[in-house]
């Protein structure tokens, strides 16, 4: 049973019932299926794993969102307003009412998008960045694609500070986009139906997306008035001046941005000093190490290992890690290893003396963006006075941090090459997430690891003296989530059928060709 209605509006804290909400008002008859999968938090030390003496506490959370979409026959609802939207919808269609959330997927669903994410918390500068790490979708949707709508939902969950559910006044949504026929779908690329976009038109997709975005959450100007919010974006394609990208942008672009007054600023935003950066500088001197997070499958953060470990124009290798002990096992991370052994004299390699300038123009010439195709980064920064209540409240139907690695291997175990391979993925994926969710052991007879006693523990300091390494590890002050019936129905998974009027399809332009005949002059 839901515990919301399907049109919640901005004070909904639950991710699962915003993003059914958003896409309850597409045109078009059909059901979607939603599975959300968010984290519990967790310590991470891998995104400034070059910062001195040590970097902040940061937490981090996993987002994985797989929406399936299913035909729906309009036989039994005849008579049903063509422009339903999501609160004029009856019981029985409201997102996460389990009238079919207790079987396994049918055979005419199909996994169409799906988005992987994560959001870190550095509560030392009330700061956190929202990475989207990959955006895919199989093809197999019916017209309009859900993938933009279900994106820009789920971007405004966390810009909006209404909705946001990290105690953050600074919010920093950073992504990379580099276009690929296939991200999370395997095989998909081989289906006929796939359109993938072309690189400039990726960039101008994205940049067209948080336009909306920030545009939705600054039209509220009492909010806006009330929070005293200011929004930054910043974008840049490597290798490009900012006339050349705003001239490929603007001829790539289908549709122009939704609102002029929205200035996009050309170049990198570590050079303003408005808002704290999420990792504070150090006060001996600059360290691009507090400047340039890393993440995973960025070529910042190849570039970023590269010149730490560059001395005097010589590339060294990194110092040989230790073999994994008991004691030391749970702090040997790529931060821990490199980040905070390492620093202790000084900035590892140049990062002292590269700027934040240097790098981005460096960046240029790396092979990820001079390998023939347009690549974009993206940086939209959302600050606002501190929400209180509103804010940082505990979220509900987070989940372990092992489910979201199991399912995204599932994801990669299957095919979407055809439709019936694809409906066949589905249901695989579909009840994997189902059985994951409510603790029942997978095809492997292996189950999420119950939670330990010392991550239950209270947070203290450690004793003085000789201590071992693991006393002096903190640990996870957030509980490992245990799964359940009734938090996969009330928190992970929805439906909504959405029936309204179809969009009108344009007619194309070039249908016939117009001839003009010339007149031709007579002879005297």
């Amino acid at each position: 049973m839901s515990s919301s209605a399907a049109g919640a509006g901005i004070g909904n804290r639950n991710l699962r019932d915003y993003l059914l909400a958003a896409l309850a008002v597409l045109p078009g008859t059909r059901q979607f299926h939603l599975h959300v999968l968010v984290s519990s938090p967790r310590k991470c030390t891998t995104i400034f794993p070059f910062a001195k003496p040590r970097p902040p506490r940061v937490y981090v959370q996993d987002i994985l969102v797989i929406l399936s979409e299913e035909p729906v026959k309009d036989e039994s609802n005849a008579n049903a307003p063509a422009t339903a939207t999501a609160t004029e919808k009856k019981d029985d269609n409201e997102p996460g009412n389990a009238d079919e959330s207790a079987t396994p997927a049918s055979s005419s669903r199909v996994i169409v998008t799906a988005t992987e994410a994560a959001v870190y918390n550095i509560p030392h500068t009330s700061s956190a960045i929202f990475y989207v790490s990959k955006v895919d979708s199989s093809g197999q949707a019916s017209a309009p694609s859900p993938t933009a709508a279900l994106v820009r939902a789920l971007l405004k969950y966390y810009v909006d500070p209404a909705t946001r559910p990290v105690d953050a006044e600074h919010l920093w949504v950073q992504l990379f986009a580099r276009a690929q026929s296939q991200y999370l779908f395997p095989d998909s690329a081989d289906f006929e139906g796939k359109k993938p976009l072309s690189d400039t038109k990726l960039c101008a997709w994205w940049k067209r997306v948080l336009t909306r975005v920030v545009a939705d959450v600054m039209s509220d100007k009492e909010k806006v008035q009330e929070k005293e919010m200011d929004v930054k974006m910043y974008y840049i394609l490597p290798g490009y001046s900012e006339e050349e990208a705003e001239h490929t942008l603007r001829i790539a672009a289908t549709t122009p941005l939704p609102d002029s007054t929205l200035q996009w600023k050309y170049g990198h935003p570590y050079s303003q000093a408005n808002i704290p950066l999420p990792c504070p500088p150090p006060s001996e001197g600059p360290n691009l190490g507090h400047y340039i997070p890393s993440f995973d499958d960025d070529p910042k953060s190849r570039f970023i290992d590269e010149i730490a470990y560059t001395t005097d124009g010589e590339i060294k290798s990194p110092q040989r890690k230790r073999a994994k002990t008991e004691e030391s096992s749970s702090s040997r991370t790529r931060g821990g290893t490199r980040g905070q052994e390492q620093n202790a004299e000084g900035p590892l390699g140049e990062l002292g003396k590269v700027s934040a300038d240097e790098f981005w123009e460096r960046m240029s010439f790396r092979q990820e963006c001079v390998a023939g195709a347009v690549t974009g980064f993206f940086t939209v920064i959302a600050t606002c006075k501190r929400g209180g209540a509103e804010c940082g409240e505990s979220q509900r139907g987070v989940v372990s941090s092992q489910v979201n690695k199991r399912v995204l291997t599932t994801l990669t175990g299957v095919e979407f090459s055809t439709v019936e391979r694809a409906r066949k993925a589905t249901e695989t994926v579909e009840a994997a997430i189902k059985g994951l969710c409510e603790g029942i052991p997978g095809e492997s007879g292996r189950k999420t690891p119950e939670p330990s006693v010392r991550l239950l523990e209270v947070p203290r300091t450690p004793p003085r003296g000789k201590r071992k390494m693991e006393e002096m590890i903190s640990p996870n002050p957030f509980p490992e989530p245990v799964g359940s019936v009734e938090g996969y129905l009330s928190d992970i998974y929805g439906s909504v059928i959405t029936r309204n009027a179809a969009v009108e399809k344009r007619e194309s332009s070039g249908g016939y060709v117009r001839v003009l005949n010339v007149r031709r002059k007579i002879k005297k």
